[in-house]
């Protein structure tokens, strides 16, 4: 686990676990993830690679972060921490690969809201906000463009999730679930909170101002932070 010296003032930040580790795709934009939530100025973050971390016990943190993780990264033992420590109130954040995460754990599923079934070529495209009163979206116009894979997912979370965030199918090429394609999403899991977004596939995606806020609103919702509000 890599952990920073705090900056002044950490003490009185949240702590994030942010969880990095692949068995299966490994993203090239996950160095430039990382460094981009140590410098989102609303976090203390402990990174980390080693399954070992998610065995020990997770009270300290406001939120755990799966970040482009993919394949069955957790032990047993390590799947038993995570779910106790979500529905007995902390925070977990999905980002992108993520949802390609634990296939082998039902619960995990149901944590994250959905799972991943494929994705077009890399491409811009356009997202609608459809959640404005949150604060992973309510800096974002009606219509946001950007550039990602646009996932599809098995089946829409929606009905289970507040869906933040949709893709407009007809701004890209190759997309697959039609006029209901969820992107971003919110949800309380037990006492816990879980926040999940799509988009971040490629490092240029992790010096983008829009989408640094999109990702800072969502794990401070997902943490209770202040920057996160109460909505």
């Amino acid at each position: 686990m890599t952990r920073r010296p705090p900056a002044p003032g950490a003490a009185d930040r949240p702590r994030l676990l942010v969880y990095t580790r692949t068995t299966g795709y490994r993203h090239d934009s996950i160095p430039d993830a990382v460094a981009a939530f140590r410098t989102l100025g609303a976090f203390d973050v402990e990174h980390s690679e080693d399954p070992a971390a998610l065995e020990a016990p997770l009270d300290g943190y406001a939120a755990v972060v799966f970040l482009s993780t993919s394949g069955e990264v957790l032990t047993p033992a390590g799947r038993a921490r995570l779910a106790r420590y979500v529905e007995e109130g902390g925070g977990f954040v999905g980002v992108h690969a993520a949802a390609c995460t634990e296939e082998d754990w039902p619960y995990y599923g149901t944590l994250l809201g959905a799972r991943f079934a494929r994705h077009p070529r890399h491409q811009p495209g356009s997202a609608v906000v459809e959640d404005r009163d949150h604060p992973a979206t309510r800096h974002l116009p009606p219509r946001w463009d950007f550039t990602d894979e646009w996932y599809d997912f098995r089946s829409s979370p929606r009905g289970a999730v507040r869906v933040l965030l949709t893709a407009d199918e007809t701004s890209y090429d190759g997309g697959g679930m039609g006029a209901d394609h969820p992107l971003a999403w919110c949800h309380e899991h037990g006492a816990g909170r879980v926040f999940y977004t799509a988009l971040g596939h490629a490092c240029e995606a992790y010096a983008d101002p829009a989408f640094r806020a999109h990702l800072r609103g969502g794990t401070a919702w997902a943490a209770r932070s202040a920057d996160g509000g109460v909505q």
